[in-house]
């Protein structure tokens, strides 16, 4: 699978000519809304087998087998080549396709309104075969210990059909904000634990959850030991009944690290309790902040690497975007950017007749443009460069996998890398 980054003067014709296949093929692969209209600095996703690599200064067999996880022999073969060979600036080299990483991938799906969407609907049927977990968000947990739940519509088909486990989400949800004080409650009162547990066995059992996930935040500092009792006594419940137990953790690089997000979150204690976590590494560019990536590599990796050491790499996904923001500027405190998805990011910037722009730093794709009222706009997204270089990082570090938040805005090149990268464990 090949990454191709749009050039002035590039059409989709002489794109697919490059690469000796249909400009159809590479249509209906990036799902181009439209392929005659490009945008500079789009990248495009070519579904070819193998990749091209051109080669830079200083560069050998060696270290470009290193970097694509391919023998530079594989390499040589490929392009006749003696393995010594020293090798010409800007070469165009076959890159032979690396063997596959089994891993597992969860998503997040949440039903908002009185009704959920045929848009996601769809879209979850696209991404479900892809999925080791499929997550409807969420059941939330009243001070009685009964739940709320999400509505399901057809997500369990949906997993059902495609092989994901069904995985209930529970949160301490409260008037739409993670509530500390309602999780306090429950977390130090084990009848009332009981209680839930209790309602939780009856919904999983009766709509065929097999994973139940705590996804509680914004807990009080001195609740740390107390949600880590809560977490042995759920997997101690639920192992019974055959179900894995995970939660979604926040993105530290310390465990002594301040904050009401981070201070209850005890990697290593709770890590070692259940069968595998989310590190929540996303939102360093949020709706409520000023305008940057949503998850920037290097913070990224200084999470993840912190979390490694604390748990095993296995059990770890790493949290990942399916969107980004569109900001206007100046950024103003108490304003809130607007959530797009990749798709809609590059209609913006061929609406408004910008290039797209690459922060090879944070590895996110961006643009600024100005709007019909004269307002500018800076947009932060995800696309088929940015995904890479996190799977990428999946791989150096032997994650688990990957967990999305969240389903519903559309992001095709993902997937077509997802299955490039891994084959999806089912379970």
């Amino acid at each position: 699978m090949q990454i191709h980054v749009v050039r002035q003067g590039e059409s989709i014709y002489s794109i697919a000519q490059a690469y000796n296949i249909n400009a159809n093929q590479i249509i209906s692969s990036n799902v181009l809304q439209a392929p005659n209209d490009l945008v500079i600095g789009q990248a495009l996703v070519i579904p070819i087998t193998g990749r091209y690599h051109w080669v830079q200064p200083g560069e050998s067999l060696y270290s470009i087998g290193r970097m694509f996880r391919v023998s530079p022999q594989e390499i040589a073969d490929a392009n006749n080549l003696s393995i010594d060979q020293p090798l010409r600036e800007g070469l165009r080299l076959y890159i032979p396709p690396s063997p596959k990483r089994a891993g597992q991938f969860n998503a997040y799906v949440e039903p908002r309104g009185s009704a959920v969407s045929e848009t996601l609907v769809e879209e979850t049927r696209v991404a479900a075969p892809n999925l080791t977990y499929l997550s409807p968000f969420s059941y939330r947990v009243l001070r009685d210990g009964k739940l709320t739940a999400p509505l399901l519509d057809d997500f369990p088909t949906i997993a059902s059909d495609s092989g994901n486990v069904l995985v209930m989400v529970v949160t301490n949800l409260e008037n739409d904000g993670f509530s500390g004080e309602l999780a306090s409650v429950l977390l130090n009162n084990e009848g009332l634990q009981d209680t839930l547990f209790n309602n939780i066995t009856e919904t999983a059992r009766r709509i065929g959850f097999r994973d139940i996930h705590f996804d509680f935040e914004n807990l009080k500092a001195n609740d740390r030991n107390a949600y880590t009792s809560f977490l042995r006594r759920a997997k101690a419940r639920f192992s019974k009944e055959g179900w894995q137990v995970s939660i979604a953790l926040a993105p530290k690089t310390s465990a002594a690290q301040k904050g009401v997000w981070y201070e209850a979150h005890d990697y290593k204690a709770q890590g070692a309790v259940v069968d595998w976590v989310l590190i929540m590494t996303y939102e360093w560019g949020y709706s409520g902040g000023p305008a940057q990536a949503v998850s920037p590599i290097g913070p990224v990796r200084r999470v993840l690497t912190y979390a490694i050491s604390e748990i095993p790499a296995r059990k770890i996904m790493m949290g990942q975007n399916l969107y980004g923001y569109d900001w206007t500027l100046p950024f103003v405190q108490g304003s809130v950017a607007k959530a797009v998805s990749p798709q809609q990011a590059i209609a913006l910037a061929r609406q408004n007749n910008v290039d797209i722009k690459y922060d090879y730093t944070a590895q996110a794709p961006f643009f600024k443009y100005t709007d019909a009222d004269g307002q500018q706009h800076e947009v932060w997204f995800e696309d088929a460069r940015s995904i890479q270089a996190k799977f990428n990082l999946v791989k150096e570090l032997d994650l688990r996998g990957v967990s999305y938040w969240k389903l519903g805005l559309s992001f095709p090149q993902n997937w077509l890398l997802l299955q490039d990268n891994f084959t999806v464990t089912k379970i």
